[in-house]
């Protein structure tokens, strides 16, 4: 049978594990019978030699009785000789045994020097006996019990699927508070008008004011959305809801819905309170969109919420704290006044907020003191709350596999490129002659980078592979959102450097670049159809990107325009970069020495840092022994001054040299 519903599946899944345990219990029932059944045979007493009274008679008469012993709870006695030997006796159950001797001639005085005494037999094997016919018993009726037991745990199980599975905190111990959030302060002040008006809401209430029913956080990953809900739970000092989105969503039609409203039941049973709905984008997308009709149990789920927030009964201190990152697919109705009336927008840090994360993060941690938050939290742009809580977190498994007792900037740094790039990978086989092409296609991009005025600052320049690359060149870009034609044009010639330096250098080009390509394309032809930075095609925006709410994947590009237009947009974006190749072309044909230079540094140490590189350009530090010697015949460049500089003279390269 195919299971059409995972949740059926989980189900199913369930009774399988309850009927193993019942063969568990079996089991165990059977063992500990054959146990018992071995106990009793093994300990079972073994029997004495049986004789006859008047064997016993003819022992009292010749005086060679020490003791006996009569048991009155089985018509038995045992006879104890002066020998030692003990001797079972059966005797007659009316009468007892000192007028059985007496009736076979043992006289009175003979029977004053036997030592007579009553005692009750202890048979263990009754015992065992006993309790092997209570123990089936016993065991049926625990068996009978389970299985009531698990019926009605399956009824509730089958009833409670409606019930809302939100976990409740009461905020009396909280964990998590503002002060543990960085980097976002005006959302955090947006909350915290939220938990001000929990806490006191008569001064709200008396100047006519309504507290917005809904906030919505709205982020890229790792912004600190759910964190900064988990402070406001800390904070607010009053009952807190917390469920997932996908938590709605059951195996039966309707159960959604259902668990709405049990939840909002008990938000208003313990109102004031806050519920918080992570990824609410699981149940909230946007209706008519789907493709099981109107009937779609997310649908009815999202029905039941709009209820819940904006219906006739909704006079309640309830607030709802949602959040996504997908807000472009969520329905208009959720977002409207009234119900989602606020939305906090938690963007990427700027170095301001990185610094103060990391102030955060490195609580209780030993640091170096060469560690600089500062300058970590420049040279992390990009990063948010995740990546750079992570960066310290590599920062200290590196320290503590190096065995340092405190975290030093060099493991800082190094968890930063881990973070950004992965690890290290110097146990890959790599030949001379592909190093020495990943020195000059690297030193390519520096070089480039360097001498052009609108790129990034180089930070730096390796040929060790990390993660995927081969090697790689980091820049330092700056925390703006906004970015010049000019600056396009710089970074897409700076891409181009690789592969115009191994053009260069040994008459031919690789696949090394594949990826540089790719990036050229990407923003050359962005700059035409999505910025209006095209000379000849003007200030406009070409194509539509249609996107599938219900799967919410980007299908496609929807050309709203003609063939005529196409071939334009193809020409603008070859014409782009083809003015980024010249300009990258002549900046290192023009600086050769400094390409060379690099590549043979980074040949001989691997790796230049920002300090190191821009000394090397500037020539404060000579060129290492193993530098290839220039040709004769060649000029360098009398001043480090960028490309446009009309006092840098020109540099023909040499012939490539041959391969490694």
């Amino acid at each position: 049978m195919t299971c059409l519903n995972a949740n059926a599946c989980g189900n199913y899944g369930s009774f399988k594990v309850n009927s193993t345990r019942l063969r568990y219990f079996f089991v165990y029932g059977l063992i500990a019978m054959a146990v018992i059944m071995i106990l009793t045979f093994a300990f079972k007493p073994a029997a004495s030699e049986s004789v006859g009274i008047s064997k016993v008679a003819e022992a009292a008469k010749a005086g060679n009785i020490k003791q006996v012993v009569v048991f009155s709870n089985n018509n038995e006695m045992v006879v104890t000789l002066k020998n030692g030997d003990e001797l079972k006796v059966k005797k007659d159950p009316n009468s007892g045994a000192p007028e059985q001797l007496a009736a076979l001639g043992v006289t009175p005085d003979q029977m004053s020097k036997i030592d007579w005494s009553n005692d009750e037999a202890f048979n263990l094997a009754d015992v065992f006996s006993a309790v092997m016919f209570v123990l089936p018993l016993i065991i049926v009726v625990v068996f009978i019990w389970i299985m009531l037991r698990q019926a009605q745990g399956s009824n509730n199980q089958a009833l409670s699927f409606g019930k809302s599975r939100a976990r409740m905190f009461t905020g009396d111990h909280p964990t998590v508070t503002f002060d543990d959030v960085a980097g976002c302060d005006e959302s955090k002040e947006e909350l915290k008008e939220v938990v001000e008006f929990l806490r006191e809401p008569e001064k709200f209430i008396q100047l006519g004011a309504r507290i917005p029913k809904g906030v919505l956080l709205v982020g890229p990953p790792g912004t600190g959305k759910t964190l900064l809900a988990k402070a406001v739970s800390g904070e607010a000092g009053v009952p807190f809801f917390s469920i997932s989105g996908s938590e709605f969503v059951e195996m039966f039609v309707g159960v959604g819905a259902s668990r709405v409203r049990d939840l909002f039941e008990q938000a208003k049973r313990h109102s004031p309170c806050i519920v918080f709905v992570d990824e609410i984008d699981a149940v909230g997308r946007q209706r008519g969109a789907g493709l099981g009709g109107s009937h779609d149990e997310r649908e009815q789920t999202l029905n039941q919420i709009l209820v819940e927030m904006d219906g006739f009964d909704t006079d309640t201190n309830v607030i709802i704290v949602a959040a996504t990152n997908r807000p472009d697919i969520l329905d208009p109705a959720l977002l409207r006044p009234g119900r989602f009336d606020r939305r906090v927008v938690l963007d990427r840090p700027d170095v301001r907020g990185r610094e103060a994360i990391l102030k955060v993060h490195v609580r209780g941690k030993p640091l170096g003191n060469d560690v600089m938050l500062d300058v970590l939290a420049k040279g992390t742009p990009g990063f948010v709350g995740a990546d750079l809580e992570n960066t310290i977190n590599e920062a200290a498994l590196l320290a503590a596999r190096r065995n340092k007792k405190t975290i030093t900037m060099s493991e800082c740094q190094e968890a930063i490129e881990r973070v950004a790039m992965g690890p290290e990978r110097r146990s890959r086989l790599i030949t001379a002659e592909a190093r020495k092409l990943t020195a000059y296609h690297e030193a390519g991009h520096a070089v480039t980078a360097y001498y052009l005025p609108n790129c990034d600052p180089v930070l730096k320049v390796t040929i060790i592979p990390r993660g995927m690359a081969g090697g790689y060149t980091l820049s330092l870009p700056d925390d703006t959102n906004y970015v010049t034609r000019s600056k396009f044009l710089d970074q897409i010639a700076m891409s181009l450097g690789g592969r115009i330096a191994e053009e260069l250098t040994f008459n031919e080009v690789t696949t090394g670049a594949s990826s540089d390509l790719e990036n050229v394309t990407r923003m050359a032809r962005q700059m035409v159809t999505r910025f209006g930075m095209s000379e000849r095609l003007g200030p406009m925006i070409f194509g539509k990107k249609e996107e599938l709410v219900f799967l919410g994947r980007e299908i496609g590009e929807q050309r709203d325009y003609g063939e005529a237009v196409a071939e334009e947009i193809d020409e603008e974006v070859r014409k782009i970069v083809g003015q980024a190749y010249e300009k990258c072309r002549t900046a290192l044909v023009e600086h050769g020495d400094k390409l060379r230079l690099i590549a043979e540094t980074l040949l001989e140490i691997e790796t230049l840092e920002r300090v190191e590189f821009e000394q090397l350009m500037s020539g404060e530090v000579k060129a290492p022994k193993s530098s290839v010697p220039q040709p004769s015949g060649s000029k360098r460049s009398r001043k480090s001054a960028p490309a446009s500089s009309e006092d840098s003279p020109g540099l023909e390269l040499p012939p490539a040299p041959a391969p490694a």
